[in-house]
């Protein structure tokens, strides 16, 4: 982390929306991840199992983060995951640790609910977020879903 305070979570509240909708990824990311406004609305469609979080660093909102947990996976009921539905770091902030720090939290929140795996999918291919990830440990499963891979993180508890 290249800043001289802790990033830390917050709940999206009236006080803190318009900073969170400002959050803006770099433009050729934006294919590989929805607008928050977008995110906020499917949290809002979803109670219960989204968690919307800003990310903030001293007073500067820097990042977005939505996790999802114990879902049907295949609607089927016969697979529950949690993990990572979107992460947004503000084209500035990239590349000083706030990624990093948004997947350890929502690691750190499954583990709280006594899940042993963090899953996120990803848009293949140049400017997306794949080599982040890997370089998180994630690994692709094998699957696809809505033509973006998946991949697991298995967590010590």
């Amino acid at each position: 982390m290249t800043t001289s305070t802790t990033p830390r979570l917050e709940e999206i509240t009236p006080a803190n929306l318009k900073a969170a909708t400002a959050i803006r990824v770099r433009p050729e990311q934006e294919f590989a991840v929805d607008p928050v406004v977008d995110s906020l609305a499917e949290a809002y469609v979803h109670p219960g199992v989204a968690w919307p979080r800003l990310i903030v660093d001293g007073d500067r909102p820097v990042g977005f983060l939505m996790a999802f947990f114990d879902i049907d996976w295949y609607e089927d009921g016969s697979v529950r995951r949690s993990g990572l539905w979107r992460l947004n770091i503000a084209a500035g902030e990239q590349g000083r640790g706030y990624g990093r720090f948004a997947v350890e939290s929502v690691a750190q929140e499954i583990r709280r609910r006594g899940g042993g795996e963090c899953y996120v999918t990803w848009h293949p291919g140049p400017n997306g977020p794949e080599g982040f990830y890997l370089g998180l440990g994630f690994r692709p499963d094998g699957e696809t879903s809505e033509g973006e891979t998946v991949g697991v993180l298995a967590l010590d508890r």
